[in-house]
């Protein structure tokens, strides 16, 4: 493993109001979320990031300063800088910290922070935390409780991914990938799923499980510990533990909260809500994708198991839930269905082309840029499984982020791969040639996903655009 955040040094709460908090890619989901909340609890906060977006623009209508560019210059007069684990130690702005003594601290300590003082949930796992996150933050805001929330997407009910709220509650959406949970005590914790993923991070499956037994076991502020029972990583984990937990669902077995008789209607999914052995009663969620029945019950396993919430504020709720930014946007232009999803594992991808064959479509086109060389290698043969739910598939450069090359696993050996498991690929090496290649390609009728980041959505949504006019 390699080393990860700190894990002692803890920022005093008492100290923050009278500090300058200075967080380096500001614009980022997480950390921006976190600069929001401080903000709004009456923190000083400023930052810095390398291009302007939605996030950091929203952040200077609240009165935060954003500068553009890093430079060493930009942390002066901060008493803490901020920074992610995706922002490197020879940052120049980390440089200068550690050149003027400035404190320095990862965004898992001051989410942290923003949590003190309420009743926490914390959701974590390989997908889907984001979604159940958005989900307990709709239910508590339904039932009237005006909770503190942070989630890595911007719920589309809010047009935020945080906000500082004056009830007792806080929700946040907690990363594992690079062990930074285990700076977190959050007194309700899910953990959705458990499958082999930031292998730049950990070593395979039994260190992931390790580690999340770590959090949840030294937690002790943990009151609630609510487990996916129906995912494999997730058992292993509860058969690992000595703290009680609830099991939640999709199956037949005995799970404390279920979502079961679900039905995939394309952009929507209905399903019976169920506590135990009792059906509490029909719940129809507006987005597409069957998998989020899933992520229901532990929206429902939270809401009602630890939080006591009546399930007609639960049913309301989530009728109502108008899901993530990207997470299985479905636009129409020009004819075509283009479909945006942050998802980059294969299972996640394989459980989005499930549900988008029960959309109506003529062809299903993936466009995905592979990530990371250890992902690649490990999940290879999955990902050609995956994709035999698409009729052609859009390949792009390898992204490698800041991992060294392995030997024999490159962008034409995973081309290979889906080939090989019969899948039809194109492989079309930069961004900018991807939309011009499908328009000589698709036909009217046609359904295109964008498996990525933002770089594949601002292409997605300019060809919309550019369909719609004409």
């Amino acid at each position: 493993m390699q080393a990860g955040p700190s894990h002692d040094k803890k920022p005093a709460m008492s100290e923050r109001n009278d500090q300058v908090w200075h967080f380096v890619g500001i614009g980022g989901v997480g950390v921006s979320a976190v600069a929001r909340v401080l903000h709004q609890q009456g923190v000083r906060v400023q930052g810095s990031d390398v291009r302007e977006s939605q996030l950091t623009l929203g952040l200077r209508a609240l009165g935060i300063p954003v500068m553009i560019g890093h430079r060493a210059e930009n942390i002066a007069g901060a008493d803490v800088v901020v920074h992610s684990t995706a922002v490197r130690e020879d940052n120049i702005e980390r440089v200068a910290a550690r050149a003027t003594n400035t404190r320095e601290a990862h965004r898992s300590e001051t989410l942290g922070l923003c949590l003190e003082g309420r009743e926490s949930v914390g959701i974590t796992g390989t997908h889907g935390k984001g979604t159940v996150s958005a989900m307990i933050t709709h239910i508590l805001v339904e039932a009237g409780l005006d909770p503190t929330f942070l989630i890595g997407g911007i719920l589309n009910n809010y047009g935020t991914n945080a906000r500082a709220g004056q009830g007792p509650h806080a929700v946040a959406e907690v990363d594992e990938s690079d062990g930074s949970h285990l700076n977190l005590m959050p007194h309700h914790v899910v953990v959705n799923n458990i499958e082999v993923d930031h292998l730049n991070y950990y070593s395979g499956l039994d260190d992931i499980v390790t580690t999340m037994a770590r959090f949840v076991e030294g937690n002790t502020c943990l009151r609630t510990l609510a487990l996916n029972w129906d995912d494999a990583g997730a058992r292993s984990l509860g058969e690992a533990l000595k703290v009680p937990f609830l099991r939640y669902g999709t199956g037949d077995g005995a799970l404390d909260y279920a979502a079961r008789d679900i039905e995939d209607l394309g952009d929507r999914v209905r399903f019976t809500a169920w506590a135990g052995d009792h059906a509490l009663g029909p719940i129809t969620l507006p987005i597409p994708g069957a998998y989020n029945a899933d992520n229901a019950a532990g929206a429902i396993a939270i809401a009602m198991g630890a939080l006591k919430l009546p399930f007609a504020v639960v049913q309301r709720a989530l009728d109502t839930y108008r899901g993530l930014e990207n997470r299985f946007t479905v636009r129409r232009a020009g004819g075509l269905t283009l479909v945006k999803d942050y998802i980059s594992h294969p299972t996640g991808m394989r459980r989005v082309l499930e549900s988008a064959r029960k959309i109506e479509h003529s062809r299903i086109w993936c466009v995905f840029k592979p990530y990371r060389f250890t992902l690649m290698r490990y999940h290879g043969e999955e990902y050609a499984e995956a994709f035999r739910g698409a009729d052609d598939v859009v390949i792009t450069k390898m992204y490698a982020a800041e991992e060294r090359p392995i030997d024999g696993i490159d962008t034409p050996w995973f081309v290979d791969v889906l080939r090989t498991a019969g899948n039809r690929v194109h492989y079309v090496e930069e961004n900018a040639d991807v939309v011009p290649f499908l328009e000589g390609q698709v036909q009217p009728g046609d359904m295109v996903i964008f498996f990525g980041g933002d770089d594949f959505f601002r292409m997605a949504d300019a060809w919309a655009d550019a369909r719609e006019a004409r």
